[in-house]
């Protein structure tokens, strides 16, 4: 990576800006293999989205103010998932899915404890129907969640049909979808804080 940085005009021109289309194209590229349980292209896109933290990582290492490299990136994933995995690597006795999962987030809490709400920290870029799902995780436990709709779908691929008969409806109507969702988990958000605001103090 760094040669290539070093004695490719292309490469060279690249900023962390300029990459983030390829970081989208090769995660969705990743998750497409996955979900069509391609093994070879699994393989080989998961090599394209490790080029990519290695693309940013040499950048970050020439660039001032920035100063880490790719040691730096996995030191700190390694020593994140030590911290975040007790029960592994400390004294911690959770055993269940459950218990890791509260124990996951109570350490996680304690890591981001300047964050003031439940929705700080999930990243509003994310596609609308994957932020919803997000979103919606965050809300439950404060007792904000929007009624389904009245034709719940009986399993996945019937969710995904209701879904694309929704995005048939939005385009014969003239509607963005995915502006109308994010329009709606806007008013979601304003009703978390608001629930939070009311919330009792922890103690």
């Amino acid at each position: 990576m760094h040669r290539l940085r070093r004695e490719c005009a292309w490469d060279a021109e690249q900023t962390h800006e300029s990459l983030v289309p390829y970081l989208i194209e090769e995660s969705a590229e990743l998750v497409e293999a996955i979900e069509l349980h391609d093994v070879p292209g699994m393989r080989e896109e998961l090599g394209d989205v490790l080029y990519q933290v290695l693309f940013h990582a040499d950048l970050a290492a020439s660039t001032a103010g920035e100063g880490f490299d790719i040691d730096d990136v996995a030191a700190a994933t390694a020593e994140k998932m030590r911290l975040r995995h007790p029960h592994v690597f400390a004294e911690s006795d959770a055993t269940t899915t459950e218990e890791i999962t509260l124990q996951w987030d109570a350490i996680k809490k304690r890591e981001k404890s300047t964050r003031t709400s439940v929705l700080d920290g999930i990243p509003r870029a994310m596609p609308s129907l994957a932020l919803a799902g997000k979103m919606l995780g965050r809300a439950a436990p404060l007792g904000v969640e929007p009624e389904p709709t009245p034709s719940a779908a009986a399993d996945e691929a019937a969710l995904g049909r209701q879904l694309l008969g929704l995005a048939v409806t939005a385009r014969a109507n003239g509607w963005d979808a995915e502006r109308a969702l994010r329009t709606a988990l806007r008013a979601l958000e304003a009703d978390v804080r608001a629930a939070e605001s009311s919330a009792p103090p922890l103690h």
